[in-house]
């Protein structure tokens, strides 16, 4: 799980490690919230209206959801258990709310907070991007104080300050979760027979 305040460059750094290691997958967020300039449905999120994600909440589809900046966004019960199950590796972009709503599930979900180099930096990242009005970037603003004060509930800290040491620093975090024990079995089943465990 992969959390950090609007900004921060979450998105980016994933989206580069992901590029660098081809047997990740990236777990896509159902939201209520309309498409980005450039953004996809079905390769950046799920975009549907809000009814239609009430029924899928009422309905127990999302291992988590949460309503962040006036919109839903949840993440797939049914498709994360499956690529459990099949021992893939998922990164999830999500709020630390649903951080906390996946480790009550699945406590051995591995949980990565993306810290800005300061709150300063953050601000002129949001306004750079030039996709939100001042009130939201005030609102993003606001909301990552409040995020930040949840890293502590986290794994590991990332702090994208120089974006090619975060993305090291996030592979590293990657390479050391793949060896936990838990992963390592299941992922060679044959190995542990002929060893005998």
């Amino acid at each position: 799980m992969i959390v950090a305040p609007s900004g921060a460059g979450k998105s980016s750094l994933v989206h580069a490690l992901l590029q660098a290691d081809s047997s990740l997958m990236l777990s896509l967020s159902t939201t209520t919230r309309l498409p980005r300039p450039g953004e996809v449905d079905g390769t950046d999120y799920r975009f549907v209206r809000p009814e239609e994600f009430i029924r899928q909440r009422d309905s127990g589809d999302f291992l988590e959801w949460a309503e962040v900046h006036g919109h839903f966004y949840g993440t797939s019960r049914s498709w994360i258990e499956a690529q459990m199950r099949a021992g893939h590796d998922v990164i999830l972009e999500i709020d630390w709310q649903g951080a906390q709503q996946i480790r009550k599930l699945i406590p051995a979900a591995q949980w990565i907070f993306i810290f800005p180099p300061s709150i300063e930096a953050l601000e002129e990242r949001l306004r750079k991007r030039g996709q939100d009005n001042e009130a939201t970037i005030e609102r993003r603003l606001a909301a990552a104080h409040i995020e930040l004060q949840h890293a502590s509930e986290a794994d590991y800290i990332v702090i994208n300050d120089a974006f090619e040491q975060a993305l090291q620093d996030l592979q590293a975090v990657l390479v050391a979760s793949r060896l936990r024990s838990g992963p390592v079995m299941a992922r060679n089943p044959a190995l542990l027979k002929r060893l005998g465990v």
